[in-house]
């Protein structure tokens, strides 16, 4: 129990002060906007039903990036309220 093959135990990172919210935003944007791509490419094919899984996904990923966005915007409105 407890060993560690060796090898010291790493040390916490210290915090940075970074929100990790925009980011996973932007990944979620991308995200979209490729998904929008790959879907008009699937359309012009002809291929509807691969469209529609595109179009799909890119509601989902839209959804994540408002939630990411309104999140971190109400987490910096907390913490500037509290200090």
């Amino acid at each position: 129990m407890g060993d560690t093959g060796g090898r010291k135990p790493v040390p916490p990172c210290p915090p940075t002060g970074a929100d990790p919210m925009p980011r996973l935003a932007l990944y979620a944007l991308v995200v979209c906007v490729l998904a929008l791509a790959a879907a008009v490419v699937s359309f012009a094919r002809g291929s509807v039903l691969m469209g529609v899984v595109w179009v799909l996904l890119m509601g989902v990923s839209s959804n994540m990036c408002w939630y990411y966005l309104k999140r971190g915007r109400d987490t910096r409105r907390s913490t500037s309220a509290a200090g």
